[in-house]
């Protein structure tokens, strides 16, 4: 059931996006576990597009953020403003209140804005002056950020960064993929016809199914050491938290529903684990004089704890 419906939006977000079916993947990861996406690349790679897509396809309500340092966290919640005709303060809601929220060049606004997203994204509610309003179902932040151009930002805080279920790297497009770009968009832009091939409802739905795929218990040992051995690397001050080893339990139970199988091999926590774990990590500093990157680690981290084995 998971993997026909992944099939029909991968196929429907191709249309706007070449190729890329693997970042198209991890989104609808997610989209399964109702987690939130860091995408981190240079500009241009498409980050804005995929998100606008994704919630057409999903047919699910899309706002965008531009973040700035001048933003307000009332400009992302909301706010009560007084109504002089009828004499009473009326909520105006922020475009937090949406179903898909793509929070563009995030590390551009003050932390103190950037902390307004943190109630959202963890307990799908918003909080303005005292009264909680929730948040519609299904809810995804995607939020963008520039690796390369630091000059005039604010770095997320380990608090927040930790709140994001995956970080998704796109990357360039092949000699064959740029070619087929300047051909699709070479009449106009196919994005605004997009349609959508599934509604909120089913994917509601869907992530029930997704909770229930199978994980043996050799398999959650597994995911439960991998996340361990982040803290006890010596190349590595912070490991991951507990909500990183659910976050990996998680995705690999998504990624295993997409590929079509209603349960996790250790393969499928293998392929998750850099996508989880990377920017959760904090590198000590004679790591970093070396030049060691976290998915690097990750990697060794993964190679080195042994994977079950069947008998």
């Amino acid at each position: 059931m998971i993997a026909e419906v992944a099939e029909r939006l991968r196929q429907n977000i191709q249309q706007v996006i070449v190729g890329k079916d693997e970042v198209i993947n991890l989104a609808l990861v997610a989209v399964l576990c109702e987690g939130h996406i860091l995408l981190e690349d240079v500009p241009g790679i498409g980050k804005t597009t995929l998100a606008r897509a994704l919630a057409a396809s999903l047919g699910c309500t899309f706002r965008r953020i531009q973040f700035t340092p001048d933003l307000l966290p009332s400009d992302v919640t909301g706010l009560n403003w007084f109504n002089q005709k009828d004499q009473l303060f009326e909520f105006r809601a922020g475009p937090v209140m949406s179903q898909v929220v793509l929070a563009d060049e995030i590390n551009r606004a003050t932390p103190r804005t950037q902390s307004a997203l943190l109630e959202a994204m963890q307990e799908r509610q918003v909080t303005v002056d005292g009264v909680t309003r929730p948040l519609p179902r299904p809810f995804l932040v995607m939020a963008t950020q520039n690796p390369v151009e630091l000059e005039g930002t604010f770095p997320l805080p380990e608090a927040q960064v930790d709140r994001f279920l995956l970080r998704i790297v796109i990357g360039y497009p092949s000699e064959e993929e740029e070619n087929a770009i300047l051909e699709r968009f070479r009449v106009q832009d196919p994005l605004p016809d997009l349609q959508s091939v599934t509604t909120p409802a089913e994917i509601l739905d869907l992530q029930k199914v997704r909770r229930e795929i199978r994980v043996e218990e050799t398999v959650r040992d597994y995911i439960v050491r991998v996340s361990r051995a982040t803290r006890k690397h010596a190349e590595i001050e912070l490991g991951a938290s507990p909500r990183a080893t659910l976050a990996l339990y998680w995705s690999s139970q998504a990624w295993a529903g997409i590929l079509g199988r209603d349960f996790v091999l250790p393969d499928d926590v293998k392929f998750m684990a850099p996508c989880v774990l990377t920017h959760r990590l904090m590198i000590s500093p004679q790591a970093q004089l070396r030049g060691r990157e976290p998915q690097e680690l990750v990697a060794d981290i993964v190679d080195a704890v042994p994977v079950p084995v069947e008998g």
